[in-house]
């Protein structure tokens, strides 16, 4: 988190607030210039996070968040939006392609450890 907050031109934060000034739902979103599945530019801006408090989902919090990260991709030159989520995640998918994402890639990662297959 230091590291988003240092790097203001890399990095952004919003925090969206109810009526009475509390805190509910913040959004993180970054500048990748590595390769980002699905897409064809560079930079793009990445969605890195999202939270809204349950008590107010379903009301237009993270639809609010994720415009006001698009106005900042926007500002900083991003002509594309991506972000991920786990393939198990339903909820976030649903949450994605409500807010206009569109689903480009499904994706298994693996890894394997250079010293534990050694003789």
């Amino acid at each position: 988190m230091s590291a988003f907050c240092a790097n203001p031109d890399r990095f952004a934060q919003f925090v969206a607030f109810d009526g009475a000034r509390n805190a509910v739902g913040f959004v993180e979103v970054a500048l990748r210039s590595d390769y980002v599945n699905g897409t064809t530019t560079s930079p793009v801006a990445f969605l890195e996070g999202i939270y809204v408090v349950p008590h107010a989902r379903l009301k237009g919090v993270a639809r609010a968040l994720v415009a006001r990260a698009e106005q900042w991709a926007v500002s900083v030159g991003c002509s594309e939006f991506a972000s991920d989520a786990r393939l198990e995640n339903a909820a976030s998918h649903a949450m994605h392609r409500s807010l206009g994402f569109s689903e480009t890639d499904r994706v298994v990662y693996f890894r394997k450890g250079l010293h534990e297959n050694v003789a």
